[in-house]
């Protein structure tokens, strides 16, 4: 759910611009026919357990009339608490919520979200809601009280009794948007809910951000130790839904999943079953490396001390004079920066016959540059390059300005700048073929370590090239390269970048490890693709003779046929092999077998792992090929 969060109401992606003012007689008159006439209506958006894919119940969401200003819960319960009748519109909505969940006889739990001051409330609203569930045949065991925080909880021990009485009822907790709200984790500490559901800001993009993987992994790791129960909210890919299942979280809800409804599914979608069911690893979640993506200026901060404009250019002067290491200076009006000034351009004009003299006594913003680079704190390394190669060439001797929200928060140097952009691509060239800018032999080397503890079945396609050698002969190597690029974006075409994983060890040889069921019919396009898109790439009359003709050392001509693509694959199943260096070697086995018949081939291995390690004479063929230097690939 979105913050902010209304009691009792889930809030959705669109109510979070609703913010303006339904204060007038017209809304409460309007919000007055709602209570009386009951007019709201029930959705419900199903909560799975993220290893079975098993329904284990649905949150309830509530919805006002659809022709109506306050059909959004956001606006609802703006005006609601405007006019002191938030009490009256979360009773109504919770009679709403359960009373259609008993209707349409949903299975399962029902999350019913409840504001903490209605939890508190002595007019035992909740007494009431026990008396409701009994006389619609449900059991309070089947009911999580779903706290949503939209103001401070400063009562921990008032919360805590009150959560232990309903408890004894029969109720269970669970505490909503961990990690949104003003105190969710003093929340959970106090009350020791049986469910936590994590705010959707640290699900969504999980698989390619490392900060909210750890941030997850820990309250997972705290949910263990404390019995808890884990909800995923906003799981809207299937690599963040495999991304969630892989932490061990224990149950997920999004769109991804299934969408809110007034007449719900009672069962998942059978494919989202299957790759739940189904042992397989996120891949991008894996992939992380020193050769930061993410890496921001923010890491290249530098606090300088600001002016104002009203400073004189002496006292400016004497600051550089003071402090020889001193570039620039940031002038700064009320938090807002305004511009730099140089340190090389004020001496030179000081300099000058009666420099001083004459603009001595002025304002500081006579020698500013009023056009300073200026750059958020959270905008990327890679980001800021092209803008400063892009700019005029005194900003990389003047610097930048980095702020925050448009404030000023300090200074950069592109001196900086590059220094840490020619560190991030040292790395980097560990961490990718320069090429192709694939994965290279750290990543390829860990994430199949990675499938192999994580106890997945998946493929691995050794992808490499015939005759290529000649060609470059013939050809050159410029072209040659084009070809190597053009083979990699197109098996990139043709992965499933969620769950299958695509390297380049160097040279010719490309890796595929496959998770994707169709993995066959994947690699039969990719030959295809390629047979297409080689054509292009030969003269006319080496293209129609289905070849071209090198010399070889000895100066005799040498027909050589046109360059095909050949794809060793291996299937690798849970426990049949102990090592990365078993699977490589196996995969440049099939590998060979498969350059052994002409043309664009796909060889797939059918033997057990057993027969297949005792018949590899030479083990470490793949293995020395994946962990060798780049330069000598």
């Amino acid at each position: 759910m979105r913050a902010p969060i209304a009691p009792v109401v889930a809030i959705e992606a669109s109510d979070a611009a609703a913010t303006s003012d339904h204060g007038d007689p017209q809304m409460l008159s309007r919000l007055h026919e709602i209570i009386d006439q009951r007019q709201l209506s029930a959705l419900f958006q199903p909560i799975i357990d993220m290893h079975s894919g098993d329904i284990i119940g649905y949150e309830g969401l509530i919805r006002g009339p659809s022709n109506s200003p306050l059909h959004s819960p956001l606006k609802l319960f703006k005006v609601a608490r405007l006019h002191n009748l938030s009490v009256e519109v979360e009773h109504l909505c919770r009679h709403i919520v359960m009373a259609q969940f008993a209707k349409a006889d949903l299975p399962g739990s029902l999350f019913l979200n409840v504001s903490p001051g209605a939890l508190v409330q002595r007019e035992a609203r909740l007494g009431e809601t026990l008396r409701y569930l009994q006389e619609m045949g449900i059991n309070p065991r089947r009911i999580i009280i779903e706290l949503t925080e939209n103001e401070p909880t400063y009562d921990y021990e008032v919360l805590r009794k009150a959560a232990m009485h309903y408890r004894e009822m029969g109720f269970q907790i669970a505490i909503d948007d961990l990690g949104e709200g003003f105190s969710s984790l003093r929340l959970w500490s106090e009350l020791l809910p049986e469910y936590v559901k994590i705010d959707m800001h640290f699900i969504q993009g999980i698989n390619q951000d490392p900060m909210k993987l750890q941030f997850v992994r820990s309250i997972q790791q705290i949910a263990q130790q404390t019995g808890c129960m884990v909800i995923a909210e906003g799981i809207e890919t299937q690599a963040e839904l495999l991304t969630i299942r892989d932490l061990g979280i224990s149950c997920g809800q999004g769109y991804h999943i299934a969408r809110p409804s007034a007449s719900p599914t009672l069962v998942i979608a059978p494919e989202l079953t299957k790759t739940l069911r189904r042992e397989k690893v996120a891949t991008d979640a894996c992939q992380g490396s020193p050769g930061k993506k993410n890496a921001t200026v923010l890491k290249l901060l530098r606090v300088v001390a600001p002016i104002s404009p009203e400073m004189h250019n002496d006292e400016v002067y004497d600051m550089f004079m003071h402090n020889p290491a001193l570039q620039t200076i940031p002038v700064v009006d009320q938090g807002l920066p305004v511009g730099l000034i140089n340190r090389y351009a004020m001496v030179e004009r000081f300099a000058q016959l009666y420099g001083r003299e004459l603009h001595g006594r002025k304002s500081c913003t006579f020698f500013m540059d009023p056009q300073p680079l200026l750059t958020d704190q959270h905008a990327s390394l890679q980001e800021l390059s092209h803008i400063l190669v892009e700019a005029e060439s005194h900003h990389l001797a003047n610097g930048f300005i980095i702020t925050n929200e448009g404030k000023y928060l300090g200074m950069g140097t592109g001196h900086d700048l590059l220094r840490e952009i020619t560190r991030m691509q040292i790395d980097a060239a560990r961490y990718a073929n320069p090429l192709t800018q694939l994965p290279g032999n750290v990543p390829i080397n860990e994430h199949i370590e990675h499938l192999l503890q994580s106890g997945v079945h998946f493929t691995i396609c050794y992808c490499d090239l015939d005759h290529f050698k000649a060609f470059n002969d013939v050809y050159g190597y410029r072209k040659g390269d084009d070809i190597i690029q053009m083979t990699g974006k197109l098996l990139s075409d043709h992965v499933d970048s969620s769950q299958d994983f695509l390297g380049h060890i160097g040279g010719d040889d490309f890796l595929i490890m496959f998770q994707s069921e169709d993995w066959q019919q994947r690699c039969r396009a990719i030959l295809a693709a390629f047979s297409a898109g080689m054509q292009d790439c030969y003269s006319e009359e080496d293209r129609h003779r289905g070849g071209y003709f090198s010399e070889d050392r000895g100066g005799n001509k040498v027909f050589h046929p046109q360059v095909s693509l050949s794809i060793g694959a291996v299937k690798i199943e849970p426990l049949e092999y102990s090592s990365p260096h078993q699977i490589a070697s196996a995969a440049t086995r099939a590998k060979k077998l498969a350059k052994k018949t002409a043309g664009n081939t796909l060889f797939i291995e059918q033997r057990k792992a057993a027969a297949i390690i005792e018949s590899l004479e030479a083990p470490a063929a793949l293995a020395a090929v994946v962990k060798r230097p780049l330069a000598s690939a």
